[in-house]
């Protein structure tokens, strides 16, 4: 099927190149954001002119954050693969092309739609802390007074869950052999692969992060600066290999989930973790374990729920967030009014209140079963001042039996001819991940590990052998109990309000699938986080900012932002795209079994179909 992408025009008086068009040996387009200013959006004969038309197809669709990815994806599907098959050949693709959002360092997570049994099954691919080490031996290896994790080295490093989780669905879902699922990602690292426009600019992001971080705290970076950044930065349509994490996929290929958490690999993931003073060991790789999970759905209005994977996740916030805006009708303001967005902000800042309380490892401490309650969402909702941002909101007391940083991150889904529908996200973190790469592996380790609390006392406090707290979340609607839309949004604290607002823009508003991504965000940033000292112990001396920072896009209007500000918001229009994430979905006709694709212009993704 030929698909129309989003494409870029560069206009050159004179035909003259502009600085910064040359990239290695081939000329470019500029894609810096200034070789385009004083150019608005063109003319298009339907939908909205900032948008483009949504990908339909019949018998298969991939959007990802890469071209290259959602064309191998494609592949797998036609030569007979499941969806299964070819979110993970997609997800391989992408830990070699987009480095700076995952790799099989990190963690994931996925929701499937069983066509057989009409469920949703989830699993929690994400890894737990050293098993022989205590909250008190971390704070000794920290400075004196530190309230948190360091985000770089090895303390923050859990163990890796993303292989472990694909072997655990392909065992479940799979088709066609692992090592042909993994063999483009192995082509494509040995022979390379252009840099993609948007991705340079996360490389550049990280590498001059990475050097800041080690004038403050040192830690090894030859391996990753032998890796990716021998030259600097890659720049955009630079040919990039990666030879080492070639021989790392072909090894899993061929020897299993025990080719990376046994054997030779594990060897040299534990001996360069203890050369850095960690205290992993091959135990802890070799006994690691994904968990197949409950999928929670909370309905929103007229037939349509939003559903999410429970806690360590930061899932259940997007959940919450629908319970406490399903008591206010939403169609009936404008769609980039002040009183749509400022309720929005509102709900995510006291559910957000309840995920710094409540949310952690569920094998050390639940969450309270009234969280997603009709009656906890209303006395919720009953807090907000619909004129006025409150200063200061508090954690909620749900009943019960018994009882935000950013991050750069992908996600990617994959619908079959079956009915078989993926939402999958992947991420080693903050940056790329810690900036370690253990020798000739080719691949970083994440960083998740920052989002342990230090507070004895928070139910997310670090402990040997815990999972820390999450912030990816693969997301999934149904209408009147059917599969409709599995979808998800990257970035940190921006993926449960994100999903939200692309849940109002489809139901409330009545948006296609592309136009409700492609639509101006908001991001919140601000208040008691997970890794903060629980509220009222003995370490809760910090100040807290709870009123925040409410980040818009250009796109939201002047008059709505000034608005906002006089109802006592702090607002900043943000204009390079970056808090506000990436989207990808793909949505199923009931009827027809027909797909409809988008992938949003924030990323370099693509939808495709056949």
């Amino acid at each position: 099927m030929r698909l129309l992408g989003c494409l870029s025009v560069l206009a050159v008086l004179g035909g003259a190149v502009p600085a910064g068009a040359q990239t290695g040996a081939a000329a470019t387009a500029d894609t810096r954001a200034e070789a385009s200013a004083g150019i608005g959006p063109g003319a298009r004969p339907v939908g909205a002119q900032w948008s483009r038309s949504p990908v339909i197809a019949r018998n298969g669709m991939a959007a990802t954050a890469h071209p290259l990815a959602t064309q191998i994806a494609l592949d797998i599907l036609k030569a007979g693969g499941s969806a299964v098959d070819a979110a993970i050949a997609a997800n391989a693709a992408l830990g070699l092309m987009e480095p700076t959002g995952n790799g099989i360092g990190g963690d994931l997570y996925a929701i499937v739609h069983d066509p057989r049994t009409g469920e949703l099954v989830g699993i929690n691919g994400s890894g737990r802390s050293p098993r022989g080490m205590t909250l008190r031996q971390l704070r000794s290896r920290l400075p004196a007074g530190a309230a948190a994790i360091p985000s770089m080295g090895h303390l923050p490093i859990s163990v890796p869950g993303t292989v472990d989780a694909w072997f655990q669905l392909h065992g479940r879902f799979g088709k066609l052999p692992m090592a042909r699922l993994l063999e483009p990602t192995v082509r494509y690292a040995r022979e390379g692969h252009p840099v993609a426009p948007v991705i340079a600019h996360y490389y550049d992001r990280a590498l001059r992060n990475y050097e800041r971080r080690r004038a403050e705290q040192p830690f090894e970076f030859d391996n990753a600066r032998r890796t990716w950044f021998a030259n600097g930065a890659p720049k955009p349509g630079q040919m990039f290999r990666n030879p080492d994490l070639a021989d790392t996929l072909e090894r899993i290929g061929r020897e299993g989930r025990d080719g990376f958490y046994g054997g030779e690999t594990a060897r040299i993931m534990v001996d360069y973790l203890r050369r850095q003073g960690s205290a992993f060991t091959l135990a802890d790789f070799a006994e690691h374990r994904s968990d197949w999970v409950a999928v929670s759905c909370v309905p929103y209005r007229r037939g349509y729920e939003l559903c999410q994977l429970p806690p360590n996740t930061q899932g259940f916030a997007a959940l919450q967030m629908v319970n406490i805006l399903k008591n206010v009708d939403l169609s009936r303001f404008g769609r980039g009014s002040p009183e749509l967005l400022h309720y929005v902000t509102e709900a995510k800042r006291l559910a957000f209140e309840d995920m710094a309380r409540f949310y952690a490892d569920p094998a050390f401490a639940r969450a309270p079963a009234g969280l997603l309650s009709d009656a906890y969402g209303k006395a919720r909702f009953a807090l907000i001042d619909p004129l006025r941002a409150t200063p200061v909101f508090r954690p909620g007391n749900p009943q019960a039996p018994g009882l935000e940083g950013s991050g750069d991150t992908t996600y990617l889904t994959v619908a079959d001819k079956d009915g078989m529908m993926v939402s999958l996200i992947q991420s080693n973190y903050r940056g790329m991940g810690g900036g370690l790469v253990p020798d000739g592996l080719g691949f970083m380790f994440q960083n998740r590990g920052e989002l342990f609390s230090l507070d004895p006392a928070h139910p997310n406090a670090f402990a040997p052998g815990k999972r820390p707290f999450q912030t990816i979340i693969p997301g999934f609607i149904r209408k009147d109990g059917k599969p409709f839309v599995s979808f998800g949004v990257m970035g940190g604290a921006m993926q449960p309000q994100g999903q939200v607002q692309v849940l109002i823009n489809l139901v409330d508003f009545g948006m296609n699938l592309q136009e409700a991504g492609d639509a101006a965000r908001i991001m919140h940033d601000g208040g008691r986080q997970p890794t903060d000292a629980l509220l009222g112990s003995r370490a809760d001396t910090r100040p807290i900012d709870n009123l925040g920072l409410l980040q818009v896009e250009p796109g939201i209007p002047e008059a709505t932002v000034e608005a906002l500000r006089r109802m006592g918001h702090k607002v900043e229009v943000e204009r390079t795209g970056v808090p506000f994430g990436g989207y990808q979905a793909i949505a199923r006709d009931p009827q027809t079994g027909v797909y409809v694709g988008a992938t949003e212009m924030r990323k370099d993704g693509q939808a495709a179909g056949y």
